[in-house]
Order: structure tokens, then sequence, then C-alpha cells
């Protein structure tokens, strides 16, 4: 191992060692007091309760965990947007589960909340996986109701899944463990099957002191929505149970008698461990995300037996393409470069950079998972395309639009790892997030931007520099230099893959060694939904 090496490990091992500090912070919700709290009334928390109902020892990955990091300070925060989501296995079945953090605002929605329960149903909807929620919430944050009401990824479009997926023949299940009021009663009612626990959940469209100032009437809260009242006079939920334990063996009893599913039939065999030594990708991975190295290494690291069946590999080299399996899955791989190339044209090419040749190559491949079913994994560090005049002239935005037409009609499911660089029309050729992969994340080492903190900050003082100078403004080199920091300070907080993670842009920030669990368990996950139509490019310029 030379000194590199070493350095980039254990620059890798430090972030690693940083996301493993942060995440344990999101994990205590909305503190130790809160927890205890929570325990005194005798429930579990969202975590405790997801743990309980999920089958032992079984792999699970979380969805959204840094969401809402850094965001509404002002309010007090939101760890996790205020509710926990686990795609996981019950029964030997795989789910995914939702569940309100009532240590975070009492389990209160804030906008983020929202498109974090979404993001969850879409998850459900494009995979067609049963999905459990686990209610315990106030309802809407009423300082910010208008940035979560009426709009078409706001609250609302939550009931509009939930009678879609039962449409489709999606299991929902719904286990009222608190609060459940205003418009989110209407959650657990549109689910298949609805539990509420004996009284600590409750379930009203107004509670008792809203009823007073209405209607005047004088009622307390368990008897006007608590689970006597819901299980044997209304009828609103189908099972009654004495404490949270007792709803999540209901819930564990109820999947496991759920039928086999239609499989999509996406190819696996029996899952072989990379030859080469996973550990080794921190070592590989530069400490500096504007140097070199040979992607095909860290491929090597993730693939069954390090095995990997290289296609056009002499040809459009700043994108590798080729067939490898995950975990005994059966993937095809479309992976930037990152070290310079020299073409057979005696041209160079630069890491991380889409030239013609590497976009026209990978819209061929694409094309190729798809007529194959072979599911795409996309591996990103990538600084964008190419510019300049030979490139203009060579069509680069019309083989960029190939490349972007073949990810936009891809029927099979996509997988997006950014292991480094993410910026501009390069995040979108190799399926960023508005390119619906089924899931995305990020190792530590991720930045996503329209451009590198550097480059933007270059322009950007050029611009602000420009404005105060007709104003009369003098720039001394000094001035330029504490303007150029204090803007590079501000675009790098904004590249970092916390701040990506925290708007739920990525699904998740993982180690590495995690890679191959979060693509076997998403291609698991893909198979429950046969695809449906076919592989059609519309009209391209050829």
């Amino acid at each position: 191992m030379d000194i590199n090496f070493n350095k980039n490990e254990d620059h890798n091992k430090l972030l690693l060692s940083d996301l493993k500090r942060q995440y344990a912070k999101v994990k205590l919700g909305g503190g130790e007091k809160r927890i205890e709290k929570l325990h005194q009334q005798g429930k579990l928390t969202a975590r405790e309760r997801i743990d309980y109902l999920l089958d032992v020892d079984a792999k699970t990955i979380e969805i959204g965990a840094f969401v809402g990091d850094g965001m509404y300070e002002e309010h007090g925060g939101c760890p996790s947007g205020g509710v926990v989501v686990k795609i996981g296995y019950i029964q030997g079945k795989q789910c995914i589960v939702v569940a309100n953090d009532a240590t975070v605002k009492a389990g209160a929605w804030f906008p983020i909340t929202a498109k974090k329960n979404l993001r969850a149903q879409e998850i459900a909807m494009e995979n067609r996986l049963p999905i459990i929620y686990l209610v315990d919430s106030a309802g809407v944050y009423l300082p910010l109701q208008d940035e979560i009401f009426p709009d078409k990824e706001h609250f609302g479009r939550i009931f509009r899944n939930n009678a879609l997926m039962s449409s489709m023949g999606i299991t929902q299940i719904a286990a009222v463990m608190g609060s459940c009021v205003a418009g989110g009663a209407y959650l657990p009612i549109m689910s298949d099957e609805a539990l509420i626990v004996d009284k600590t959940g409750s379930i009203f469209l107004a509670g008792s002191y809203l009823v007073k100032a209405a209607i005047g009437e004088n009622i307390d809260n368990e008897t006007l929505g608590g689970a006597t009242t819901h299980c044997e006079i209304s009828g609103v939920t189908d099972y009654k149970s004495k404490d949270d334990k007792d709803a999540l063996d209901t819930i564990k009893n109820i999947i496991g008698k759920i039928g086999d599913y239609t499989k999509a039939g996406y190819n696996r065999v029996k899952s072989v461990k990379p030859a080469l030594d996973p550990n080794d990708i921190y070592g590989i991975l530069p400490k500096a995300r504007t140097e070199q190295y040979d992607m095909m290494e860290i491929i090597k690291r993730l693939v069954d037996e390090s095995d990997f069946e290289e296609y056009k590999a002499g040809y459009g080299q700043s994108i590798i393409t080729g067939y490898a399996r995950i975990d005994g899955w059966a993937v095809g791989i479309v992976a930037n470069q990152r070290k310079v190339v020299k073409t057979k044209k005696g041209e160079m090419q630069f890491g991380g950079v889409i030239y013609s040749d590497s976009a026209d190559k990978a819209t061929r491949f694409i094309a190729n998972c798809n007529q194959k079913k072979i599911p795409l994994v996309f591996v990103q560090d990538v600084t964008g395309f190419m510019v300049g005049s030979k490139s203009e002239h060579g069509g680069i935005i019309k083989d960029g639009a190939k490349m972007v037409n073949a990810v936009s009609n891809s029927v099979v499911p996509k997988f997006t790892v950014i292991v480094g660089n993410s910026y501009g029309a390069g995040n979108y050729a190799m399926c960023g997030k508005a390119y619906d992969p089924r899931l995305i994340f990020a190792w530590p080492s991720a930045e996503l931007a329209v451009m590198g903190g550097s480059q933007a900050a270059k322009v950007l003082l050029q611009i602000e520099a420009s404005s105060l100078k007709a104003k009369g403004e003098e720039i001394t080199a000094e001035k330029e230099t504490e303007m150029f920091n204090k803007i590079k300070a501000r675009y790098d907080k904004q590249v970092s893959p916390y701040y990506a993670a925290s708007r739920l842009w990525t699904d998740a920030i993982i180690d590495p060694l995690d890679t191959r669990t979060w693509i076997s368990m998403g291609i698991e996950a893909a198979d429950h939904a046969p695809i449906e139509r076919q592989f059609n490019l519309g009209v391209i310029q050829v």
C-alpha cells in the first residue's frame, strides 16, 4: 500500500466515523427526556416499535434518516423529519414500515415530514411492497401549515395514495398507537386493516376542546375517539390491542398469512462475496474530489467474485459499462471512470467527464439491459458533460440527450449510488433523483451541486464583484479573497451529502460497505412489481 492509499483510508474512515456519530444523534429523535416520557406512558418509541415488528437479525435499510437535518432550527428542529421509515422483513416478507416519532413535536407533520411519507408510499407503489403505518401524531404543525396543506405534494396526497394503493392490491395496515387527529384520521381508515391500542390510541376529526368550542358538547377524548369507541360503537377500527406489543404481534400475524407475490423475474443465483477486499474502497477513493482514480477498482470490490464483464471496453472510456452480479442478482453497471484515459485516436479524456462517445455507449448499453430485463446500477462520480467548440461541433448536446432519453424511458429498475461528484447535467444523465431511481443513496464522500465549490465560488465572486464595482466600490485583493472564502464556505455547505439527504434528494448516506445490501434489497423489492410497459426511446436525434 502506498502513502496515498493510507491517507485516503484515514480520511474516508473519519468521514464514516462522523456519519456514525451523526446517525447516533438522529436516532434519539426529540431527546432522551422525551423518550423517557413516552416510556412512562407505556408506549414504545418509533424505532423500538419498528425493531419489535421486523424479523430479528434480518437485514434492514432506513430511508431518510437525515431528513430535516439543519432545517427548521427556529422551530426546534425536526430530526428524521419526525418519522422513521425502514424496509425490512416481517415473517419473512419484505415490507416498508412508516412510524411517527412522537418525541419530535408530538409527531406533528412538518413540510419535510409529508415529503418523506410520500417517498415511502412511492417506494411501496413502485415495488408493490406491503406498507405498515404506525400512527402516533398530533397532526399538521400549524406554524407551517401553509407549506404542507393544499398543494399537490402536500399532506392530502397521502390519502390519495392510500386509495391508489388499495386499488393496486398493495397491502396497507395501520396501527393507531397514539394520537391520530383531523385529516390524519383518514390514513388508518383508508388502509386495508386498522388496529388501535387501548387507552393510548385515539382517532377523531376534532378533539374534545375543539368539539366544545364548535358545538358546545362536553366529552373526554377517550369517549370521543378511544379504542372502545371505535372497535365497539363506530366500527372504524378492526382490532383492539392492549398495548404496543400486542398491536405489533397482530400485524405480524396478518402479514404472515399474505400469499406470495407475482415476481418480475430478475435473474438471481447464489450470492458470492467479492474476491477483492471491499475494505480497500476506503483507500482507493481519493481524499480530494478533484483527484483521479480507477473506478474499475471500486466496482471490483462491490460485485460478486469481483467479476465484471465489460461492454465496449475500448470505446467511450470515460464511462464504464458492463454486466456483473451483486448478492447474486444480475445487474448492468453504468459508472463514471475517474482516471484520465487515452483513446485509440490518441486523444485524452478527463476522468469524471461525459464525452459524446461515452454517452453513445451508455445509451446503447441501457437499451440492452432493458431488452434483457437486467436492473441498472448507476455509480456516480461525474463533473458533467465535456464543453468547448470541439465537443459542441461534435454534437455533445445530441449525444447527451440520447443518454438522458434512455435513462428516462428505462423500464427496468434503476439504482443510483453517488460515490463522489454529482454535478450539473451529469447528475441527470447518471440517473439523479429526477429520473426515478428505485433507490438513490450516497457515500459520505459525495457532493451534489450544479458545479464544484471552487468553480461556483469563482463565478459567483465575479458576479458579486462586478455588482459592487458598478456601485463605485473598490475591490482590493484582500477584499476579493475574503469574498471568495465566504462564498465558497456557503456553497460547500450546500454540496454536502447531509444537505442533500436532509431534503430527500437522496434516500440515505451509507457506509460504502453497505452498498451491496442496499442494491440487493432494492432489487428484491423491485421483483415484486412485474414490468408493465415496453422500453421505447421515442424520437431521438441519431
